[in-house]
């Protein structure tokens, strides 16, 4: 027997996992944020200047993407399916960065803060946007 889901759940799904990634990466980027608070302020901006990058000239891009190919499929879907193969492989990838960025420190914290704190409400806005989708279906 092959576990199937609908639409709505993949949109759920997604959210969930975009939103769940998002927390993750902001506890990182906020305790890392917590060892260096000089220069709050200025740290806040280009925070907020990584949002703003990611949000509008990635993930909005991605969500859409992902939004109408999910619309499009039937009602008989894997439960991982709401990335396409593509989507998973930049994920991982992604996620791999990460980790070997910080366990090798590659990058110093005072970037980490600021640049995993934007990335972070990027992802969980993102995920919201799937939530609603899944909740207007």
């Amino acid at each position: 027997m092959i576990f199937k889901v609908s639409n709505r759940t993949l949109f759920f799904t997604a959210g969930a996992v975009w939103i769940i990634a998002g927390i993750n990466i902001l506890k990182i980027g906020i305790s890392t944020w917590l060892l260096d608070i000089q220069n709050w302020a200025f740290k806040l901006g280009e925070a907020t200047t990584v949002f703003f990058l990611f949000f509008y000239l990635v993930f909005l891009k991605l969500y859409r993407k992902h939004s109408l190919r999910i619309s499009q499929k039937n009602n008989n879907n894997c439960l991982f399916s709401f990335f396409d193969i593509k989507g998973w492989i930049i994920m991982t990838f992604m996620i791999s960065l990460g980790i070997s960025i910080r366990k090798y420190q590659l990058l110093p914290s005072s970037f980490i803060s600021v640049f995993y704190t934007g990335l972070s409400v990027a992802l969980i806005i993102t995920g919201s946007l799937f939530l609603r989708q899944g909740l207007r279906n």
